[in-house]
């Protein structure tokens, strides 16, 4: 089903002439060869600036995105896009839909992690535990089986189970996977400790000194301690892994440059 997010024409954004749609990576251009040449040329360049534009004004390659998908939902690649810029830009629901459409059309599970954390971002972790111990996402394997760990230890925080939460982090810690992901576990660990000892987890990224952080975690919590800011997604999920974390890039557009 096409999406009913479209964009107001005046909210159509224009694409500079040098981006031609063949900054994409092959498989994705492969992708829509199935379009009329002229038709899948400017859906091709809008993807460009989708990636080019992800991180610096996600805003924006959102609604590159957008635009690209209305015109062109049946399109696994399209659909994928679009759902790494609504998630980007905090549309939680959308980039959930987006993905799981996505996935019907390309029978990956890739983004399973990314859309347990959207249910986080819905305020939904009772969801996202679901997802992250479903038998689809215990088929994850690598740095995908890490990430979903680290959704599912952030989901166990929301709901206030900080023992379980390392627990989780703990068995992913054995998993294979990239030195990258390596960081991103130790850095949720981290922030796991510091909301269970009631520090705010952005002040314990800047003690480095290890007795620094061993007092400060030896310290009991508040009795009112926020142990996760839904809106701010403050820990272990959207704030960390959104963006360049847990949304990696999309895959097919791995080789668009950026100038």
């Amino acid at each position: 089903m096409v999406s009913s997010h479209h964009l107001a024409k005046e909210d159509i954004p224009a694409i500079p002439p040098e981006v031609t749609g063949e900054e994409l990576d092959r498989d994705a251009l492969r992708a829509l060869g199935g379009l009329e040449r002229d038709y899948a040329d400017r859906i091709a360049r809008h993807l460009v600036m989708c990636a080019r534009l992800l991180d610096t004004d996600p805003e924006l390659a959102y609604r590159h995105a957008r635009t690209a998908a209305d015109r062109a939902g049946r399109v696994g690649v399209v659909r994928e896009s679009a759902g790494i810029a609504a998630y980007a830009t905090g549309r939680y629901a959308e980039a959930a839909r987006e993905l799981r459409t996505y996935q019907r059309l390309s029978g990956t599970r890739d983004y399973l992690p990314v859309i347990a954390d959207c249910e986080r971002g819905l305020g939904r972790p009772e969801r996202a535990v679901d997802i992250a111990t479903s038998a689809e996402a215990k088929a994850l394997q690598g740095d995908d089986a890490v990430e979903m760990a680290i959704v599912l230890a952030g989901a166990r925080g929301d709901l206030g189970q900080h023992a379980a939460a390392l627990a989780v982090l703990s068995r992913a810690a054995r998993l294979p996977h990239s030195d990258a992901a390596s960081q991103r576990l130790s850095l949720a660990r981290d922030r796991v400790e510091a909301l269970a000892a009631g520090m705010d987890p952005e002040e314990a990224d800047w003690m480095e000194e290890p007795e620094d952080r061993e007092a400060a975690l030896d310290a009991s919590p508040p009795d009112d301690a926020t142990l996760f800011d839904a809106e701010e997604g403050s820990w272990c999920g959207r704030q960390e892994l959104g963006g360049s974390g847990l949304v990696r890039g999309n895959p097919a557009l791995k080789g668009v440059s950026v100038p």
